[in-house]
């Protein structure tokens, strides 16, 4: 449940959803960030799909020849070789990323990572799919092979492809979320809490209050008192003194 609730509420305070750049390497932290956990995830699944059909994926038959298991169907372990092994790959490739994620300063980088990780954890997760609906379909047209060797791991790698379909579905939500979060806030809250923004902001205030002040704290009738008190001030002619 815990992890969940970080999942649905992934907000470390950092543009996209990560934490403050330069920030102290925690390890501990690190392992147990929910997009750490489900990559790992993402990484023994495709161990497990691509080391059960290359052990016992594949028999030789009396002309001396290999035969997929799949229903003889060399291309159904091919591809399931190919999606497991990528996706090995790629799951590496993306927590190294996570590391690097949280040392990334430019918000564009950590742009560019989050859609790179939104859009390859969905096509993986669609090619996913397709790799459980083929094997599952050549499977259960396929013969049971001689004492049954073979039959547990090709079980095991239709049924972790389908595991696999949602933790590279939940890879990519997450990416999403993080997404979603974007740099808005986290510019936000810097300019607002920007010591110089602070000075500029509360010396135009006080500018602001202090003509307002001037403005509003003499009587309205003060010049208009003047200007008659003027007007009431006798004229007095001069009179040339006569010698």
């Amino acid at each position: 449940m815990d992890m969940l609730s970080q999942i649905l509420n992934m907000n470390a305070g950092g543009a996209y959803g990560g934490g403050k750049a330069g920030g102290a390497f925690d390890p501990l932290a690190f392992a147990m960030k929910p997009q750490v956990v489900i990559r790992a995830l993402c990484w023994l699944f495709s161990v497990v799909v691509f080391g059960c059909i290359s052990s016992e994926g594949w028999r030789v038959d009396e002309e001396g020849k290999d035969k997929c298991l799949f229903n003889d169907d060399a291309m159904a372990c091919k591809f399931g070789n190919t999606v497991g092994v990528f996706g090995f790959i790629a799951s590496i490739a993306f927590i190294v990323g996570e590391y690097l994620f949280e040392r990334m300063s430019s918000v564009k980088s950590r742009k560019r990572f989050v859609m790179a990780d939104m859009g390859f954890s969905a096509f993986w997760a669609f090619m996913y799919f397709v790799a459980f609906i083929y094997l599952w379909s050549q499977w259960s047209s396929a013969e049971i092979p001689p004492g049954g060797i073979g039959v547990a791991n090709m079980q095991a790698s239709i049924v972790f492809c389908f595991f696999s379909v949602f933790t590279w579905a939940l890879c990519a939500f997450m990416a999403y979320k993080r997404f979603l979060i974007g740099a808005g806030d986290e510019f936000t809250s810097a300019f607002e809490t920007d010591p110089a923004n602070v000075v500029h902001q509360q010396a135009y205030t006080s500018y602001s209050m202090d003509n307002d002040n001037d403005q509003y704290s003499q009587s309205p009738f003060t010049n208009q008192q003047a200007g008659m008190d003027q007007q009431q001030v006798p004229q007095m002619d001069y009179q040339q003194p006569t010698y």
